[in-house]
């Protein structure tokens, strides 16, 4: 550090001198970090986590369809494993069934085909094209397109024909400016950089590819958005930086779950409902071993850490009434709720077995697959009866 012109008469003193608070500051951190205080509206957030977040999810909103809930939705927002079945939802549902009422074909419409979905190994295609084939070492888009491509097996829709309602937000991570990036029907982009209308022929599946794409074993997927755009339509808080051209020519996004693993980020400032599922890795205590070990747990405790804060803010956030919902997470145990006739798997089972099935997308057997749609079903009613029994309009 250079402190060559700090002396003492450069120095503030504390009575003549303080510094005063700019007013514009405070207005954009009042804007950043206060929530809207005029909330309404029903938001589900679907974490990342793999296959495993899928499944356990595709169990929730079985049950969030059979109580009328899924229905009652304004938006769901999504992340990596929460993103695929999100993206799922969206072509399996048409119509969205009109509030308060369930949509009826569920088994075959939806849990049926998502499962065999679930059971094909989707990590291994991409490695295989981006790094065993030569002549794809230099690109910088095989490997998420290759995702892409298997994910256009659950849906070949574009983004801007996803339904007006419920608003369906996809997260990554921009790894240019550190935060969440969204795709959405009428716009993509994050208040960095901007937000720019979707363009025409953008896939949902290439959102998903984005929102799923987990380091190190992916490589980050570039946006390939014109700079001009940005500038015509962004209005991103970046927009006055000398190397804003090459901060947006640089944007390359990675798993959703790098910033926020829950997909809160875009909803908390406005829902008056946020209900909350969480497949996400769980943080287990294991004996110190080596130097490789070490390294992985620095960024597994940096993750947990970043984990724990959302949700410790999530539950002050119910308990003080700022808002109304639940969380339910694949550590739950449904038996523990109040509830009497809570059914769901014995805290042993829960926590040895199912709490530590992988967070992948290879393939995923049949008892794999139904044990963390059961999971997820038994506790999602025990969390909704619990907290928010307002929001049940058919009880079955």
């Amino acid at each position: 550090m250079n402190d060559e012109n700090l002396d003492a008469e450069t120095i503030p003193t504390v009575l003549s001198d303080t510094p005063t608070i700019n007013p514009t500051t405070t207005q954009h951190a009042k804007e950043k970090y206060t929530p809207n205080v005029v909330r309404k509206g029903n938001a589900l957030c679907l974490s990342g986590g793999g296959f495993r977040a899928s499944l356990f999810h595709l169990g929730a909103l079985r049950r969030l369809n059979e109580l009328g809930i899924l229905s009652q939705l304004d938006c769901i927002s999504s992340v990596s494993g929460g993103s695929i079945i999100s993206a799922h939802l969206s072509e399996a549902i048409r119509p969205w069934p009109s509030r308060g009422t369930i949509f009826p074909l569920w088994e075959e419409t939806v849990s049926a085909p998502f499962r065999r979905f679930c059971s094909k190994n989707l990590r291994n295609p991409p490695l295989i094209a981006g790094y065993l084939k030569p002549w794809n070492w230099f690109s910088k888009t095989i490997i998420g397109d290759t995702l892409a491509e298997h994910y256009e097996e659950i849906t070949k829709g574009s983004l801007v024909d996803l339904p007006d309602s419920p608003r369906f937000t996809f997260c990554a991570t921009d790894m240019t400016f550190g935060v969440n990036w969204v795709f959405e029907k009428n716009s993509v982009g994050d208040y960095q950089a901007g937000f720019v209308p979707t363009p025409r022929d953008w896939k949902v599946a290439r959102a998903v590819a984005a929102s799923s794409c987990f380091p190190p074993v992916f490589k980050p997927i570039p946006i390939g958005l014109n700079v001009e755009d940005f500038k015509q339509h962004g209005k991103g808080l970046a927009r006055a930086r000398k190397d804003y051209d090459d901060c947006i020519q640089g944007i390359r996004l990675t798993d959703g779950g790098n910033y926020d693993n829950m997909g809160l980020e875009p909803v908390w400032k406005t829902y008056a409902y946020v209900l909350v599922s969480d497949g996400g890795a769980t943080f287990d205590f294991e004996p110190d071993q080596n130097a490789l070990w070490r390294l992985n747990r620095y960024t597994q405790i940096l993750g947990n850490q970043a984990s724990a804060l959302r949700k410790r803010w999530l539950m002050s956030n119910f308990d003080s009434n700022i808002l109304r919902g639940t969380y339910w997470g694949i550590g739950s145990i449904s038996k523990n709720y109040e509830e009497a006739g809570s059914e769901g798997y014995d805290e042993q089972l829960v926590t040895s077995r199912i709490a530590s099935i992988r967070t992948d997308i290879d393939s995923f057997t049949a008892a794999e697959a139904k044990v963390l749609e059961n999971h997820g079903y038994f506790t999602v009613d025990a969390a909704v009866r619990h907290h928010v029994k307002e929001l049940i309009t058919v009880d079955s």
